[in-house]
């Protein structure tokens, strides 16, 4: 996606006072929301989702190269030299994708931190616990996410308990005369490639909750303590 669907950084901290403060604070609460839509929409686990499959349709040439390899002939050999060619080709372009979205990600992190620390929390008379400076009381709510972050964090539980399951159930279940070595590393690599990406949706999820519960909740000034009286 390119740089200009993402909003534009705040403005320098000296050059706030030349701006309509009623007009910066409707920015800064559209675009701290349109941000969180960017970091934890349905788009960005999907995209995941998406890299993680191009992931394992590679591995799984390198699972068939592996056990072209282990019939032990000329003929396997050359099929296994084939299909390891093609898994290194899908496996290539998706680590740049991976490596693209991960940068995508700590842009769309930044420009969050830019604008939540455009105006700091609690200096607005009258603010509301939870609420974004700038008349958006509900703001504060809406960019936790608890809903969003709440499906990211069980689809991608789900997604872990797969990947453990395909990688140590396979492998536990495995026999001597059963399974080839190549069947049992294709699985394995299988089940971490589910339960890689099922902790990286879970981290993701957590992180921005914390981070958003963290910085858009506003604490109560606690009450100045009374004199002791003199003994």
């Amino acid at each position: 996606m390119p740089r200009r669907h993402l909003p534009p950084p705040p403005p320098p901290a000296h050059l706030r006072a030349w701006h309509d403060e009623a007009v910066l604070q409707d920015d800064r609460a559209e675009f701290l929301a349109e941000l969180a839509r960017h970091s934890l929409g349905l788009t960005r686990l999907l995209l995941l989702w998406s890299v993680a499959a191009v992931f394992a349709f590679g591995w799984s040439f390198l699972g068939m190269a592996l056990m072209s390899f282990e019939q032990g002939d000329g003929l396997g050999a050359l099929i296994g030299a084939v299909f390891a060619a093609l898994g290194f080709g899908v496996l290539v372009p998706a680590g740049f994708w991976f490596a693209w979205g991960a940068r995508r990600d700590r842009e769309v992190r930044q420009l969050l931190c830019a604008w939540a620390e455009s105006e700091p929390v609690g200096e607005v008379p009258g603010a509301v616990p939870g609420a974004v400076p700038g008349g958006h009381p509900a703001a504060g709510v809406r960019l936790r996410a608890p809903g969003r972050s709440l499906g990211w964090l069980l689809s991608s539980s789900v997604l872990c308990a797969v990947g453990l399951w395909v990688a140590f159930g396979w492998a536990a279940s495995a026999r001597p005369d059963g399974a080839t070595y190549g069947e049992v590393a294709y699985y394995i690599g299988l089940g971490m490639i589910l339960w890689i990406t099922g902790l990286l949706g879970a981290g993701k999820a957590a992180a921005h909750y914390r981070w958003a519960a963290r910085v858009f909740t506003v604490r109560a000034p606690r009450a100045p303590r009374a004199p002791r009286a003199s003994r």
